[in-house]
């Protein structure tokens, strides 16, 4: 398939830069799967489209203070380092500003050395693997000296760091937040499980390679990243349970689905499981284990938009998306949500 087809035209002013000040007050677009027919709502409205006996299934990942600013040690040039990936122990996959001045065994200086980071290995697109040396736990010197990595299309600071986070962020390791879940708040869930709705956690953990353009112009030809997932025995349980006994399993975000169809696609039921997934979704795909889902708008052209075309159709989506566009709805990570059943 041609990327061109999962192209849409987009307002730059529709690309939200800033959360509501109340985060189940976004819009809500619901789209028939099948159908394409469209709704208006708001989020807190979501709860009327889950049924009792329904699963909510939940990213509960935590973004880390993962961007962090300091000195070249043999130069004391100015450097500014992303923190991405834990490859085992202390290494870690980076991206680097500017990143052709740092060669292997070049060391960055953080906060008077509360943080060095000595390069081993060079990678492409300004990648790194660099080991950290630091005293005490390494996620406090984080939130000492870290700034949250907001996605290059935000160009505003954020006065609270907690607006991008879930409500329920718990497992810390990711570069980007599953946003898809930023629209919920306590109270809803608590709405929600007392309608006899289930609530379920998996964990994946979402790295920079969800906002990288696909540069190719046959989609068949994209290869994609790899994040670590983990779903536990409970999860598993419950969800098979939801299945055999007729509820749905409805997905919050694309990180959340990417989670269950990897699992799904191999197995005849959910089971316990953690690794890596690059699973690559569009349209053609056979979904086994989501029957709803919950998203926000994707950037044109992006593997997200791919993956929702394939759970409805890439004219329904687009049409949606058109929609979107004429009502005025907000995009991408601080926008409006959609809710596909």
């Amino acid at each position: 398939m041609d990327i061109e087809q999962f192209d849409y035209y987009l307002p730059e002013d529709l690309i939200a830069q800033t959360p509501l000040l109340n985060r189940d007050q976004s819009r809500l677009l619901v789209l028939g799967k099948n159908n394409g027919d469209i709704e208006h709502h708001h989020f807190k409205d979501i709860i009327d489209y889950l049924n009792p006996g329904d699963t909510l299934v939940l990213n509960d990942t935590r973004v880390m203070p993962a961007r962090l600013f300091g000195i070249k040690e043999q130069t004391g040039a100015k450097v500014e380092m992303l923190m991405l990936t834990q490859i085992e122990g202390n290494d870690w996959e980076v991206l680097l500003k500017p990143a052709k001045r740092i060669k292997v065994g070049d060391k960055l200086n953080f906060g008077e050395g509360k943080i060095i980071a000595e390069c081993i290995e060079t990678l492409n697109q300004g990648g790194r693997i660099m080991r950290l040396h630091f005293d005490g736990i390494l996620q406090e010197r984080l939130d000492e000296l870290g700034e949250m990595p907001l996605p290059p299309y935000i160009k505003e600071r954020l006065d609270d760091p907690d607006r991008y986070q879930t409500v329920y962020a718990k497992e810390a390791g990711s570069a980007a937040a599953p946003t898809a879940g930023l629209h919920f708040t306590d109270t809803l869930l608590a709405d929600i499980k007392a309608k006899g709705i289930n609530i379920a956690f998996i964990t994946l953990h979402v790295g920079l390679g969800t906002f990288r353009p696909v540069s190719v112009e046959d989609i068949n030809d994209h290869e994609m990243h790899s994040e670590y997932y983990q779903m536990t025995q409970d999860t598993a349980d419950l969800l098979n349970a939801t299945q055999s006994q007729g509820g749905r399993i409805i997905s919050v975000g694309t990180t959340s689905t990417r989670t269950l169809e990897t699992i799904r696609q191999t197995n005849d039921q959910f089971l316990a499981a953690s690794g890596w997934t690059d699973i690559f979704i569009y349209p053609g795909f056979e979904f086994k284990g989501v029957d709803g889902l919950i998203t926000n708008f994707h950037l044109p052209k992006s593997t997200l938009v791919m993956l929702v075309s394939a759970f409805s159709t890439r004219e329904n989506i687009l049409n949606a998306y058109r929609t979107a566009v004429d009502e005025r709805y907000r995009f991408f990570s601080f926008g409006d949500a959609m809710l596909i059943i």
